[in-house]
Formats: structure tokens, C-alpha cells, sequence
């Protein structure tokens, strides 16, 4: 029985999906195998390697598709992922657009500041 579960996002820029996980502190690899419950594994064009027994895999569903976003699957099971990345990897895709933001922000030459604020939210301030 797979534990298995996918979920459609809009993650497109692998280069912002490393910086995440970078300050996530865990590690992105590319065209390996994700761990989940029962020593089951999924193949992923890249793999978010956890600290904890799961992994999460991420594949584009047509690979020649640049343009394609990626889906995340990952093994939810006893709630270690959701420990890593938040609910439905709520941490992870919040971290992701604050990446890609600042990315694009630099290429058109803006100042971003970014502050944390008490709520856990990130708030992002671009100025020329």
C-alpha cells in the first residue's frame, strides 16, 4: 500500500527551489530516489532530501516541457514532513516564492527587503 501523495504547484524555477531548501537546511539532489514508509521509493527528477525517514520527490509531468510546473510528492505518513516543510509543504512553497521574488527583483534591479513578521508570515518590500 502506497503512502504516496502528489500535489500539483506552481514551482518552476529550480535555481529559487534551491535556495529554500538551502535555508530549510536540506539539500536538493537531482535525478534520485525519495524515500517513503516501508522503505518505498519514488522517482524524482529532483529529490528534497529530509532529515526525517521521508523524502520529497518533485517531477514535471512532460520532462521536455520546460515551461511545466513541477508536483510534489511526498509520503505524509506519522507527520514527519509536515515537522520539515509545514502542512502541504506550506513552509517550503512560502520560502520558494520569497526565492523566486527576490530573483526576479534583482534581474529588474530592485532593492528587496525582506522582514519577518511575528505571525510567521515574510514581507517582502521592492523599491528602484
Amino acid at each position: 500500500m502506497s503512502h504516496f501523495v502528489t500535489i500539483q504547484t506552481q514551482i518552476r524555477d529550480v535555481a529559487a527551489l534551491e535556495d529554500a531548501c538551502a535555508e530549510l537546511g536540506v539539500e536538493l539532489l537531482h535525478n534520485a530516489q525519495a524515500r517513503g514508509y516501508a522503505n518505498q521509493t519514488r522517482h524524482g527528477d529532483l529529490v528534497i532530501r529530509l532529515h526525517g525517514p521521508y523524502d520529497i520527490a518533485a517531477n514535471r509531468e512532460t520532462s521536455a516541457e520546460t515551461s511545466e510546473p513541477y508536483t510534489l510528492t511526498t509520503d505524509w505518513w506519522g507527520g514527519h514532513v509536515e515537522k520539515e516543510v509545514g502542512p502541504n509543504f506550506g513552509r517550503l512553497l512560502q520560502l520558494y516564492g520569497v526565492h523566486k521574488t527576490m530573483r526576479e527583483a534583482s534581474r529588474k534591479r530592485l532593492r528587496v527587503t525582506r522582514r519577518q513578521e511575528t505571525d510567521g508570515s515574510i514581507r517582502l518590500t521592492l523599491a528602484a
